[in-house]
């Protein structure tokens, strides 16, 4: 194997059954030690410090995906605008998932830490749950290692705008990440039916995988789909609020106790 065999992923690469293998399990377990270890280290630095680790990943993001897509145009034959359009634009929801972590640390705005804290968190949880790509041939060619590497920055990315504190999730500004959804979700429809770079970008189209190993016609699929998401999306300001009141209660206890032991 030549290194351009190898950057150009050309290189025979036979599939194989690698989803929960050795390198996919340890693959998982860096993660987590990357997450946790930052989560200690930076979450009790000053905004500027942990603004930086956020950009450190993002700049590993941002390699891959340029690197990605200069590897593509160099090997296209020939161009129309539609195939311009499929090597530019992210397309499925994993790779609108990198931009949106690109953009949200760009305008360091809270709702889109917020977004992608969610729905960034999901796409890596159904990577690691089943992984269709990476993991899936007997060689890491480049394209396998973009997969793999932006998959991992995906999850750690989402999980550390949570425990560093950049995300925080109130109900009374719920609208601000809803809006961004629904922006997200008008890009996949016009990606799907005006584009047409993308079959099914956000895997709520008839005949996915999804839909095929749940055994249930679309109808049903796209019912479950809506309540399964709506839930999950919700759950983060219901675990959000309880936690506060619970903080809250916390520290009016304290200070009750130390009002008593004041007047002793």
């Amino acid at each position: 194997m030549t290194f351009l065999e190898w950057l150009t992923s050309s290189y025979p690469n036979p599939s194989i059954h690698g989803q929960w293998g050795v390198m996919h399990i340890l693959t998982l377990l860096a993660c987590i030690v990357i997450i946790v270890s930052f989560t200690f280290l930076f979450r009790s630095k000053s905004v500027k410090t942990r603004r930086a680790v956020m950009w450190c990943l993002v700049a590993i993001i941002i390699l891959f995906e340029v690197a990605r897509r200069i590897i593509n145009f160099a090997k296209a034959t020939g161009f129309t605008f539609e195939s311009v359009l499929h090597i530019l634009l992210p397309r499925p929801w994993c790779a609108i998932s990198c931009f949106m972590i690109i953009v949200a640390v760009c305008a360091n705005k809270r709702f889109l830490y917020n977004f992608i804290s969610i729905t960034g968190l999901i796409c890596a949880i159904a990577f690691f749950a089943y992984p269709g790509v990476g993991f899936n041939n007997q060689y890491i060619l480049f394209e396998n290692l973009y997969s793999i590497v932006t998959h991992c920055l995906i999850l750690i990315c989402s999980l550390l705008m949570i425990t560093l504190k950049f995300s925080k999730f109130e109900f009374k500004t719920m609208y601000k990440e809803l809006v961004v959804l629904a922006c997200v979700l008008t890009y996949a429809l016009f990606e799907i039916y005006v584009l047409k770079i993308e079959n099914d970008p956000m895997y709520f189209m008839p005949g996915n995988d999804i839909m095929e190993i749940l055994g249930v016609s679309y109808p049903v699929f796209l019912v479950l789909y809506i309540l399964v998401f709506a839930l999950y999306f919700a759950s983060f300001y219901v675990i959000s609020e309880l936690h506060r009141k619970k903080k809250n209660k916390d520290d009016n206890f304290k200070q009750i106790l130390g009002i008593i032991k004041e007047d002793i």
